[in-house]
């Protein structure tokens, strides 16, 4: 595993992408699917969980990849944001894809969730996302290319009761997408947001919901390596995901 930050990129590499929250869940489908169908793709991969994103990285490396380095951060943090950007551009250089997915499900009814909690989902799912962005745009706008992918939610799209916190970040999220993709278009970056439904993850643990109703994350991740392929002429702007069947819940 590439973990040396004094590495530098190789001519002829393929595109650099950028996964946050990538030890688990979407973000490590997202990461794998790109190694095995993207040629020569270069991850730099993100999350707190050093032990599970290493796990991860070696999986992409065995599965194709041709660098996959570890970047050790908490995003709700924005000095940390700061410190991972300048080590992923100074390991690998310029970022072509940036994949904005961690994130952390807080539920809990509006009367009853303290305002501290409402605040911290806002920071986690929606902050850190406008932090990461804001940390690699610029090098994306001056060299006029780049896809910048946002992970929203269905929740992003309705109301969820109990899930005032979560759905408001991820509206907010999905706000952030189009107020970015006006302010780039005209510089050759494309900005795509991607809604999932209830996906299969570490999330429903414990729950009574039937996994077997629930979408498998390398379904979602599929849509990430199948729209960056799309030709400079087009650009995707929303994608929507659902379970094909209603949830179940067990017996």
């Amino acid at each position: 595993m590439n973990t040396d930050s004094s590495a530098q990129p190789q001519a002829g590499c393929g595109p650099l992408v950028v996964v946050t929250g990538a030890s688990q869940g979407i973000g490590a489908a997202i990461a794998r699917r790109f190694a095995t169908d993207v040629t020569g793709a270069r991850l730099a991969l993100v999350a707190r969980d050093r032990k599970r994103l290493d796990a991860i990285a070696e999986t992409c490396l065995r599965s194709g990849a041709a660098a996959a380095a570890s970047f050790i951060a908490d995003l709700s943090s924005p000095a940390e944001v700061e410190r991972m950007v300048d080590k992923v551009h100074r390991q690998f250089g310029g970022v072509d894809v940036l994949i904005n997915n961690a994130g952390r499900w807080r539920g809990g009814a509006a009367h009853e969730m303290p305002v501290a909690d409402f605040t911290l989902s806002l920071q986690e799912n929606l902050v850190s996302m406008f932090a990461v962005t804001r940390g690699f745009l610029p090098d994306m706008l001056g060299r006029c290319t780049g896809d910048i992918y946002f992970v929203s939610s269905t929740s992003g799209l309705e109301g969820v009761a109990n899930n005032a916190a979560y759905c408001a970040a991820k509206h907010g999220v999905a706000g952030l997408a189009k107020a970015l993709r006006a302010e780039v278009a005209s510089h050759g970056i494309r900005v795509c947001c991607v809604y999932p439904g209830a996906t299969d993850t570490a999330t429903w643990d414990g729950s009574d919901i039937d996994r077997s109703t629930l979408m498998p994350a390398d379904d979602v991740a599929r849509v990430f390596v199948d729209s960056h392929r799309l030709s400079r002429l087009t650009r995707l702007d929303d994608i929507v995901l659902r379970p094909a069947t209603p949830l179940r819940r067990l017996e």
